[in-house]
Order: C-alpha cells, then structure tokens, then sequence
C-alpha cells in the first residue's frame, strides 16, 4: 500500500467535511482502533458512509433520530469485506476520537489516526479485515514511526468507561502477529 499526501492509493475516496486541521508542530504518534456499525448490529449499505459526510437520513432507521446531527468521521473504515474507505487524509485530525487521553495528554484527535472496523463488539470480525487492518498498519507506521507497538490503542483505551471498542470480539493477539507487532 503507498500513501499520496495522506491518502491510501488503494482505498476508495470519500472525502467527509468533519475534519480540520492538527495544531501546528503536533506529530502524529497514535493508532486507534474502533467499530461501528450502523444501524447497530447491521451490516452493508450506505449508512457509515453517509454519517461520514452528514447526509445520514433520521427518518431511515429509528436509531439515526439519536445521532441526528452528530458530526464525526474517521480516517478510514475497513468493511467486512476488507474493502478500505479513506475518509479524511493521515495528515488531518479527523472526530473519531471524542473525549479521550492517553499517557496523560487529553484530545487524541490531535495526534492519532482513527481506523473504524465495520462490526460489533460482539460479533468476530473478518479475515479480510484483520488482512486489510494489518496492512494498513505497517503504511502507516512507515509513514508515521511515531507510532510504535505501544502507542496502538483501542477506543475503549482511550475514552474508558465511555466507549467499549473495538470489544472483546478483537482478536488482538491475531492482529498484532499479522501486522508483525509481536
């Protein structure tokens, strides 16, 4: 995989308007690995996809009224498949993150790069996921060297109590042995 000014050549390009930019001199020196899944438990369609770029529509799904309005987006999304969506380039601070610290330092947004994987946190994930996410690590880490083995996280890692992703269906031992973190 090669990158382009923070884009992913072999990802499809979907480029969402809830970003900005990272505060002057900040390095990115964070991974952060969630899932989503919309409507909760379903998977497929267009629905990440369009909460990314704010045109989810509440009248579809019961549960798009509780998020209406919500403004989020990742770096990318890795789909059951394996398929990799790049929302917002590496070099931007994507709204994946929300509250958060880690290793004291509060506003992870700033210097981390968000990874959503479709799925739950009860549910296995893919083998083209875990193939597809272990890949898109080492470019990253290539691209990024201050991210090393430690300063790869789950959301629940960093906003705990708050959030519980990637969950315990993640197989982090798997991840870390394909992506040649152990």
């Amino acid at each position: 995989m090669r990158l382009s000014h923070g884009w992913l050549e072999e990802a499809r390009h979907s480029p969402s308007p809830n970003f900005n930019e990272r505060p002057e001199g900040c390095k990115v020196s964070l991974l952060v690995i969630h899932n989503i899944s919309l409507p909760p438990g379903e998977f497929g369609g267009s629905w990440i996809d369009d909460l990314f770029q704010n045109r989810l529509d509440p009248d579809a799904h019961p549960y798009f009224r509780e998020i209406e309005g919500l403004e989020v987006s990742a770096h990318c999304l890795i789909r059951r498949d394996g398929e990799i969506i790049q929302y917002v380039s590496f070099d931007n601070r994507a709204w994946h993150a929300g509250q958060s610290s880690y290793c004291g330092i509060d506003n992870c947004n700033d210097f981390s790069i968000g990874i959503e994987l479709e799925g739950t946190d009860e549910e296995p994930f893919t083998d083209a996921q875990y193939s597809s996410l272990a890949q898109l690590t080492d470019t990253i880490r290539k691209c990024y060297p201050s991210i090393t083995d430690e300063r790869i996280v789950g959301h629940s890692d960093i906003a705990p109590g708050r959030k519980t992703d990637p969950g315990p269906s993640f197989d982090w031992h798997r991840y870390r042995k394909l992506a040649g973190l152990c």
